[in-house]
């Protein structure tokens, strides 16, 4: 079996990722959460991948969901950044694979691969992966959720900035303390734009040095996914130090081009039980933080193509994954694609005309309101609207 999933890996090479039809990249698939629940002051994942009628994960030889083409053409976005750009990836766990499976990736998508750095601190587009405290050794142990996560969240990070240089931070664990260590250690190192894919329930010491003060680094563009469990605030997409990306349904024309996108029913947002209103937000059914600020594509039907050899539920190959933790680094591709530095998430609600407003769809019920109900102009689930170029960002 590994022999002919090889085989059938490198007969794609030449050729540029594909999807399965022209208007969605899976549309009727089911899908399950990639990463267990989390325990108290610990995060889950914002990943769900495609699985069989059985709710098995479905590994293919070929991809079948979205990559750097359809995202660039749907969103209007370039493929590179004007100057050198640093995109640093906070995960938990490891994943002992993914400087081959990048490889790979980018030989089968038709894009350059990246080298790897030869420090951490190389001021070159190159692949990098330390530990929190930014060693290169000893890396966290593998999980094979969090490594598919991981997957996710590289792969689409050097789809949509592929001139980018990417740093992999993997935090010991899933707690919030390994993981804001992590999110110290990306900032240290020179990151212009750090994406989290990951969060968990809201608790009151939030809003403390000991948790928001992890992401309060001015000057970087911090991503956080608003999470996949449809209405309800989770942190820390509610900090008042980040951009919370919320989650879209993209659907596709035979051209790639946006033929709509619709609120994906699973995308976190509402109302943050503890964290102040920042201000530059001003929803007013909401007294303190509101999320989310902007969204990209989510919904795992119409997800990105990942590859993945770590082995997620005992299977290799190509995966098909969506998410709220797709659309995190899809904005934090955006951001370093755009004008850098920016402050908080506040720079796209300068800029509302250069994003594309969603108008219709909803994550569950709120009396109708804009808190879980997509309408024109600012709304929960999808923000201010998803990429229509780099003028948001």
């Amino acid at each position: 079996m590994r022999v002919l999933l090889k085989a059938a890996v490198l007969a794609l090479v030449a050729a540029p990722l594909t999807i399965s039809s022209a208007g969605a990249a899976n549309s009727h698939a089911n899908s399950r959460a990639v990463c267990p629940g989390p325990a108290f002051a610990a995060a889950n994942c914002d990943a769900r991948v495609v699985t069989d009628a059985r709710g098995n994960p479905s590994a293919t030889a070929a991809p079948t969901g979205y990559g750097p083409t359809q995202f660039h053409t749907a969103y209007s976005l370039p493929t590179t950044a004007s100057s050198l750009r640093t995109i640093a990836i906070v995960d938990a766990y490891g994943d002992p694979t993914i400087r081959s499976d990048l490889t790979t990736y980018s030989q089968t998508a038709g894009i350059a691969d990246l080298p790897t750095c030869s420090t951490p601190s190389s001021q070159t587009a190159c692949f990098a992966k330390v530990n929190q405290s930014g060693s290169t050794s000893p890396l966290p142990k593998a999980n094979s959720g969090w490594a598919l996560e991981i997957a996710l969240d590289v792969e689409t990070a050097h789809a949509t900035c592929q001139n980018c240089k990417l740093l992999l931070v993997e935090a010991n664990s899933n707690s919030f303390a390994d993981l804001g260590a992590a999110e110290d250690r990306a900032a240290t190192l020179g990151a212009n734009v750090i994406s989290n894919s990951y969060g968990g329930s809201e608790f009151s010491s939030e809003t403390t040095s000991t948790y928001d003060g992890h992401f309060n680094h001015p000057g970087i563009a911090i991503t956080v996914s608003s999470g996949d469990s449809g209405y309800g605030a989770e942190w820390p997409a509610s900090s008042q130090y980040v951009t919370a990306v919320g989650g879209t349904t993209l659907s596709l024309n035979g051209d790639y081009t946006r033929k709509s996108e619709t609120v994906w029913n699973g995308a976190g947002s509402g109302c943050s039980s503890y964290e102040p209103k920042p201000s530059w937000q001003h929803d007013t059914g909401c007294s303190r933080r509101t999320v989310s600020d902007v969204s990209a594509d989510a919904n795992p039907s119409t997800g990105a193509a990942v590859y993945d050899t770590t082995r997620y539920q005992g299977q290799s190959g190509w995966f098909q994954v969506g998410g709220t933790s797709l659309s995190a680094p899809l904005i934090g591709g955006a951001y370093a694609l755009g004008t850098l530095p920016v402050t908080s998430g506040s720079y796209p609600y300068a800029n509302t005309s250069s994003l594309f407003d969603v108008l219709s769809g909803s994550n569950g019920s709120c009396g109708g309101s804009y808190l879980c109900t997509a309408k024109s102009g600012y709304d929960g689930p999808t923000g201010l609207g998803a990429p229509n170029g780099t003028g948001g960002f």
